[in-house]
Parts: C-alpha cells; structure tokens; sequence
C-alpha cells in the first residue's frame, strides 16, 4: 500500500485543473470576441467620421480649400485626425501630413495604412492609423487620417481585464481547491491507517465512517460489509479446521497407544515393523494437527498485551546453542555473528519460537559441508536479523506462498515436514508487526531476512514482502 496520498492525482486537483483550464480557454475566447466587436464598432465609427470629414472638406469651394485643410489640421495640433492637401505631382500644398501615404489607395474608400504616421505630439512616433484619400476634380489629392491607437489601448484594458479577472479567479479558486482537499486527504489518510491492521489479518477491524453520508461514506460502509462477510467465513473455515485438528487429536492419540501396546506385545514378531510404521504416520498426523492449533493460537492478538523488552542479540544466542549441535552432526559450519542491538518490545519465547524455525529450515535444507550464517545488525529503524545457508535457495516464484499453511515447494517435497514451519514464523512476524523478506544470497542458498521492526509503506526490501509471518515450534532433524 501506497504512503501519504499524492495531493496532485486527488479529484478534487484533477477537478481544480479542469474546471481552471476551461475558465482560462473560455475566458480567453471572451475576451478576444469583445476584443473583436469592440475593434470593429470602433473601425465604424473612425470610418464614418473620416468619410464626414471628408465630404465636408472635398465640397469646400477650390479658392478656400488649402485655408480650410490648414484650419482642420490646426484645431487638431497633436495629429490625432491628420489632414493633406496634395497637388498632382504629390508636393504636400496644406494640412499637417507631410507626404502622401504610398500605399493609401485614391478610391475615396477608408484603409488601414500600414505604415502609420508620424505624431508630432510623440517625437514623430509612427502611430497606427485609417485614412483615405480622393482625387479633386482639379486633380489634387486629398487625404484624411485618423489615430487609432484609442482601439489598440481599449484592446490592452481588456487583455489586463482579463489577466485580473484570472488571477481574482484562479488564485481563490486554487486556495479554496486547496482547503477543499484537505478533507478528503484526510479521510483518505483515516481509512488508509485503519487499513493497516486489516492488512496484517485483523479482520475484526473496520473503516471508519462519518456523518456526512457522502462518497467516501458509502465506499466505507461497502467495504465493512465486505468485511464483515470475509471475518464471518474466515472463522466459520478456521473453526471447522481447528475443530477437526482439536477432536481428531484425541482418537488418534488413544489410536496410538493401542498400537503401541500392540508392538510391545508383538515384539519380535514380523508384524511389529508394520505397527511401528504406522506409529510414525500417526505421529506425524498428529503433528500437523498440533502445528495447526499453534498457528491458531498466535493469530490470537491478545497475546501482544503481554509484550515486553526483550534483548534479540540474547535470543538468537540461545537459538545458536540450541541448534549448533544440529550443525555440528551434520558437517555444516554454524555462524553467529551479531552487533549491538538495541532491544525490541516483544514475546522473547515467540521470538525464539520463529528464529529457531528459520534456522531449523536452514540447517535442514543446507546439504553436508555447507555454511549458515546467523547475523544480527541495526537498520535504520531497528534491528535486522539474516538467516543465510547454502542450499538449494527458494525460488523467486515460490516466496510468495512458502508462508502459506501446508505449502511444500519443489526442494521440500523429497524432505520431512508438515510444511508450516514458515505459517508459524509468518504468524509471529503478524503478531509482533514485524516483516519477514524472503530472497537470495546472489549465487545459491536462501536468505531470509526478519526485520524486528514495522517496515514503512516506502520501504523497498529484497524480492518478497511479508508483512505478516506466521509463527514456528523449533523443528529437529
């Protein structure tokens, strides 16, 4: 399971980031239609009153027209509407436009004139403009102009209207998206923590649920149905199973005592071996059924009350002396090696109960001649201990059902064993919160690696993860 939720992938930012980019797009089309209207109402309005002007000078008797061009180019002194009287050889004769636009058409029809004109008021600055120009029927040319750098500034006002209207909008938006998140967030992180327990086989655990009725409160409430069903079967197939382990127990014990009896009685006869080999198979049975009942009872979690601080570099001492003449009989060098620990709040006997298990398994899958490696060190957050043999090793595909009960992989089919060695360990590890790391030495054998510590959500570790291991009774060989 992921750690702390990724604020960017929540609906809320997804709908923060759509809702936004579509106001920004819609915004903008807005904008650039007003833009467009307004541009093009004002265009009307210049062209009407230049084609005014015009009609008004153009119709002023011949004698008076350079007086009259003069004084419309005096009444305006900073160039805003422009006027020129032009003869035919395009020598300015009156107004204050200097030169006949070149690609000013004389058809008596409003341009754009796309090199502007100089405004006296703004050091000759070339400004954009309209203008149209006609041909007098004496044959000199008249040509009016007018600024429209007015349209080109009402365009600035509301290209600024909208980076405002943006920036009052979005900035808002995204602190209220931010305080809108953090809701959420915090249900998600709620239910992401009561989830925990119910990932390490707590199923009595349930999500919470609030008053508010909404999604999130819906979603919960499925999901503890959902529970609630998966607690109910669980344990009606655990209790069926320890049911049948706890009342088969008892005639097969008082099986094995009349057989017992038997081969007492027949001793030396030819038949005696038979009833020894059966024996075997009833013990056997019989440890299973044990081995069972044990798993059950670590799964129980209110042993975990009973914790207290215990000290793994002296547990796993203990595990060395138990097994080193183990290893001894079989050839196998036996190596201790452990650090400074610091101590762990624990079940010492559970603890031992799981350690011996992983090494049992060890020293029984390492051939004759081989090497396991008992180590213990502090990691970032507690102590480590590795369990490390030359066998055969675990194949990458088998790790992650080597812990499951009765699981017997292709190496430990030709061996003895009940194949719950690892359910017990997983048990304990589930118990303790500790996580067991399942992979391999590089080359051959096995390595598994118990973290006496609840492993981060982040927390990267070998090839298999178990976070839930279950418990171990020290095997012999």
């Amino acid at each position: 399971m992921n750690g702390r939720p990724n604020s960017w992938h929540s609906t809320t930012s997804r709908l923060i980031l759509i809702y936004g980019s579509l106001f920004v797009v819609w915004g903008a089309v807005l904008v650039g239609v007003i833009q467009w209207e307004t541009t093009r109402y004002l265009n009307t309005v210049i062209d009407q009153m230049l084609q005014q002007r015009m009609h008004y000078i153009a119709s002023t008797e011949p004698s008076r027209l350079a007086t009259t061009v003069d004084a419309a180019a005096a009444i305006d002194p900073h160039g805003i509407m422009s006027v020129g009287l032009f003869d035919k050889d395009h020598q300015p004769v009156a107004g204050n436009i200097d030169h006949l636009p070149a690609s000013l058409l004389r058809d008596g029809q409003v341009h754009l004139l796309r090199h502007g004109l100089p405004r006296p008021d703004r050091d000759a600055e070339r400004v954009r403009a309209r203008g149209l120009a006609t041909t007098l029927p004496n044959g000199d040319i008249l040509v009016i102009a007018k600024d429209i750098s007015t349209i080109d500034g009402i365009g600035a006002i509301i290209r600024r209207a909208l980076l405002w209207g943006l920036s009052l909008t979005i900035i808002p938006g995204l602190l209220g998206g931010f305080l809108l998140r953090r809701g959420p967030e915090k249900r998600i992180r709620e239910l992401q923590a009561a989830t925990d327990p119910i990932r390490q086989g707590d199923l009595s655990k349930r999500l919470p649920v609030s008053r508010r009725g909404d999604e999130l409160d819906q979603l919960a409430g499925i999901v503890n149905t959902m529970l609630g069903e998966i607690e109910r079967l669980m344990n009606e197939v655990k209790g069926v199973c320890d049911n049948i382990a706890h009342d088969l127990r008892t005639p097969l014990t008082r099986l094995r005592a009349r057989l017992y009896r038997t081969q007492q009685q027949l001793d030396g006869e030819p038949e005696a071996a038979l009833v020894e080999s059966c024996i075997v198979d009833i013990d056997e049975v019989l440890t299973r059924f044990r081995a069972l009942l044990r798993v059950s009872e670590l799964e129980d979690r209110h042993r975990a009350a009973c914790f207290d601080e215990v000290d793994v570099g002296q547990v796993l001492r203990q595990v060395h002396e138990f097994y080193a003449p183990v290893a001894e009989d079989r050839g196998q060098a036996f190596e201790l090696d452990i650090q400074p620990l610091t101590p762990v709040r624990a079940d010492a006997h559970l603890l031992f109960e799981a350690l011996a298990n992983l090494v049992g398994n060890a020293i029984k899958f390492t051939p004759s001649g081989g090497k396991v490696s008992l180590r213990a060190s502090m990691d970032k957050r507690g102590p480590r201990v590795d369990v490390i043999d030359s066998g055969p090793g675990i194949p990458a595909d088998e790790r992650d059902a080597v812990t499951r009960r009765f699981y017997r992989g292709d190496n430990s089919r030709t061996t003895g064993g009940s194949g719950l060695g690892l359910s017990i360990v997983s048990a304990i590890v589930r118990l303790h919160g500790y996580a067991l790391d399942i992979g391999d030495t590089g080359s051959s054998g096995a390595r598994l690696t118990l973290y006496c510590y609840t492993l981060g959500p982040d927390d990267k570790v070998g090839t298999c993860l178990s976070r839930s291991v279950p418990e171990v009774t020290p095997m012999t060989v």
